[in-house]
């Protein structure tokens, strides 16, 4: 038995390999619940687990660079619309996405996927391009925050370093920023601060408008295998994949029973036929091929914000062998 250690998210479409209903063939698995800022910055700074949740946009720009230490397979066990992490000062006559030109908006990292995808819908939607707003960074509710691995970023982008004692929450709050664009609700607006909100506060009906254009839910995070390990042990992308995707068809059969609610929302069953209708029978789903149209426009989006030096193909992010996945 190969003794392996994991650190992931324990989402519900993750559970089953947590509390053993799931095995990965030929492990012995040791899971580690994490927050995947934290699964994300221990793999990319320190390699600290063999299989790890990890950034996307952080992986897109290693392996653009050749220097990615992990082999990444297609199991997406973080998706999200990101209308939502847009968060500004009411008071600075922002109204709509064209009103951030010019504006100082802060982030945890430029490179998070988050952040990619939020620039990509500006530019892309709304005619806002990455170099019309004045960038800081730094951490959102702990001070000294900077990027998990090196970026390089174009001539006209204005990306600085907020001071090492100051976090953007605090800096919003006090209105030396305009805005903030990150995955995590700063705590000045969950407070209830004066003049924070976010740019969509109806941010399920535009998200959904966007689905509805699109055709794309995005994908935040993937799951990667440590390269040196999958050296040694090449059939380990295809059983971690299949664990990864027998996980997701419990949660996603559970979601559905009406006979005891697998939530705490008494409406979730209702909740997940609506967005079966919606978005697609498999909505939450796995594979490079079923999502390659969301993987080629995030793809895009990081070269064109310079986090990449060149568009790579989609396929070199991930293990061959969860590319040509068996059927019965």
């Amino acid at each position: 038995m190969l003794e392996l250690s994991l650190a992931v998210g324990n989402y519900d479409r993750t559970r089953a390999i947590f509390d053993g209903r799931v095995a990965i063939e030929g492990c012995r698995v040791h899971a580690v619940a994490l927050e995947p800022e934290e699964a994300s910055h221990r793999a990319f700074r320190h390699q600290d687990f063999d299989v790890s949740e990890l950034s996307l946009g952080s992986h897109m720009v290693a392996t653009a660079r050749g220097t990615s230490t992990y082999v990444g397979i297609p199991a997406f066990v973080s998706r999200l619309f990101r209308h939502s992490a847009i968060y500004i000062r009411t008071d600075r006559g922002i109204s709509g996405p064209a009103d951030l030109r010019g504006k100082v908006i802060g982030v945890p990292e430029y490179q998070t996927t988050a952040n990619v995808w939020v620039r990509g819908f500006l530019q892309h939607e709304h005619g806002v391009h990455p170099r019309d707003i004045k960038w800081r960074r730094g951490g959102v509710e702990t001070p000294g925050r900077g990027e998990r691995s090196p970026l390089t970023l174009p001539p006209d982008i204005e990306l600085l370093q907020i001071p090492g004692d100051r976090t953007l929450s605090d800096m919003l709050e006090r209105g030396e920023i305009d805005g903030i664009v990150g995955a995590r609700a700063p705590s000045c607006f969950t407070r209830g601060a004066p003049n924070v909100d976010r740019l969509f506060p109806d941010y399920p009906a535009v998200e959904e408008a966007y689905f509805r254009k699109t055709g794309i839910f995005p994908i935040m995070h993937i799951v990667g295998i440590r390269r040196t390990l999958l050296e040694q042990h090449p059939w380990l992308a295809a059983s971690v994949y299949k664990a990864f995707i027998q996980s997701k068809e419990l949660c996603m059969r559970a979601l559905g029973e009406i006979a005891q609610l697998s939530t705490s929302q008494p409406w979730s069953v209702a909740e997940h036929e609506r967005l079966q209708r919606v978005m697609g029978k498999d909505y939450w789903s796995y594979g490079a091929e079923a999502n390659r149209n969301g993987l080629d426009m995030l793809a895009r989006f990081a070269f064109e914000q310079g986090m990449t030096s060149r568009q790579f193909a989609i396929d070199e992010l991930f293990a061959h062998s969860t590319l040509d996945h068996s059927k019965i």
